[in-house]
């Protein structure tokens, strides 16, 4: 639901009583002008000068907004010629070889891994049936942020034995790839077992992250995958921002 037209004059006061910096709501309010199909794709936004006049700020501010839904992967800027509206979706198959590296480059696009954080944590039930450990042992929680040509993609919650794999956090940071992190730790080949896929709101975590607004619609996958002899290895729960990505599941 949109929270006011773009188009009526604001001014600093009116921003100021919304708590968030001038340039952010801009690029809230043409965000959701674009989510909810009031600009189409391609279509070029107003001028920097109008837009600056419609909400009574410098050009300065209206240009940092642009950089800021093109962070978020929604405009494009071609110079000399404007801000174009840009919402093609990325299409992220799902079988049973899942490889982000892989379906980027496939895309054309440069993938990059970015490790946020990582921990330690008992392992419930469900999760130590996931990743082939005792309840209770120490699971490896690691936080990735995946990243398509510089837009965020996913955000990734992964889970394995912290007992097999104690240095696959360092390795990752190095080589910013999982697979690559985890063919360094002994694991050559592994495989996706099972896939459940829902749809949740983007808590402020993840909001930030994927550079989206907090409670945009962000689709949630999860997923186990397993050594090729079929003993588990980690569990993944992903989540995709819905406007980036067309997920296609593989048979």
């Amino acid at each position: 639901m949109l929270t006011r037209n773009p188009r009526a004059r604001q001014t600093k006061s009116h921003f100021l009583e919304r708590g968030v910096t001038l340039w952010r709501c801009i690029a809230d309010d043409y965000e959701q002008l674009i989510l909810a199909g009031k600009r189409a794709n391609g279509e070029r936004l107003p001028p920097e000068v109008e837009i600056a006049a419609q909400y009574g700020v410098n050009r300065h501010t209206v240009r940092r907004a642009m950089a800021e839904l093109s962070a978020r992967g929604l405009v494009r800027t071609e110079r000399g010629s404007g801000t174009f509206v840009q919402i093609d979706k990325l299409n992220y198959g799902i079988g049973r070889f899942t490889r982000f590296s892989e379906i980027m480059a496939a895309s054309g696009l440069e993938a990059e891994g970015r490790l946020q954080g990582s921990r330690l944590e008992p392992a419930g039930e469900e999760l130590a049936r996931n990743i082939g450990v005792v309840p209770g042992e120490m699971a490896l929680r690691l936080e990735i942020v995946r990243i398509a040509s510089r837009i965020p993609v996913s955000v990734a919650t992964t889970w394995l034995s912290a007992e097999k794999f104690p240095d696959v956090a360092r390795v990752f940071r190095r080589v910013r790839s999982l697979t690559q992190a985890l063919e360094a730790c002994g694991v050559v080949s592994y495989q996706r077992k099972w896939t459940r896929i829902g749809a949740a709101f983007a808590d402020a975590v993840d909001a930030a992250r994927l550079r989206i607004s907090v409670h945009r619609p962000v689709l949630v996958v999860e997923g186990g995958d397993i050594l090729p002899d079929g003993t588990p290895l980690m569990f993944t729960r992903g989540r995709f921002a819905a406007d980036r990505v067309a997920l296609t599941v593989e048979t």
